[in-house]
């Protein structure tokens, strides 16, 4: 799936999930529940007001509605490991500046200490009025494909230098790790096509 087809699958879920929420029937908010990602719903102020299912999994806990605020994970990393203030994240900034953002990427550690990599799609609610409600935001799991891609560059650096040694031995073994990795790399990136 290429970047643009991921982005418009993505959106197009949010999009549903925002026409259920505008809805307002307590019937159709069951919808959002079956959503195979985590989806939840805060408030104007930030404050979660809803999470379905697929947010304790991906958390490894039970969010508390009315308490936790801009986000349902237990703490937050930047792309490169540094933490990331709750209230500087990418639902805070849609919430703040009350628009869609999009692009952005993060870490999500659990309780257990097992981080995950999100992108995040926050998405300001607004009453038929124009008032702002709050936000919708849904986040998608990259961890896999994102490994994938670590793998295939660690692949060519050991094709580098492989190319480089003039010890056959060495080499064999600089190809042969090359080889793993790109064959772990394809593995995950049939896991996640599915």
């Amino acid at each position: 799936m290429s970047h643009l087809e991921f982005y418009t699958e993505a959106d197009q879920i949010l999009r549903q999930a925002v026409a259920v929420l505008h809805a307002g029937d307590s019937a159709l908010l069951d919808l959002l529940d079956e959503i195979p990602a985590p989806l939840y719903v805060t408030d104007s102020d930030g404050y979660v007001t809803y999470f379905n299912p697929s947010c304790i999994d991906f958390t490894g806990r039970c969010p508390a509605t009315g308490k936790d605020r801009w986000c349902v994970t237990w703490k937050l990393y930047t792309d490169t490991g540094e933490p990331l203030p709750h209230d500087h994240c990418p639902m805070a900034d849609a919430i703040h500046e009350r628009r869609e953002v999009r692009g952005l990427t993060a870490m999500a550690e659990r309780p257990d200490g097992t981080r995950v990599r999100f992108m995040a799609f926050p998405t300001p609610l607004f009453a038929t009025d124009g008032a702002f409600k709050g936000a919708v935001n849904m986040l998608i799991d990259i961890t896999e494909p994102q490994q994938a891609d670590e793998l295939r560059d660690q692949a060519a650096r050991f094709r580098r230098l492989a190319a480089g040694c003039g010890d056959r031995s060495a080499r064999k073994t600089l190809e042969t790790m090359a080889m793993e990795y790109e064959v772990k790399a394809s593995a995950i990136d049939l896991l996640t096509r599915h």
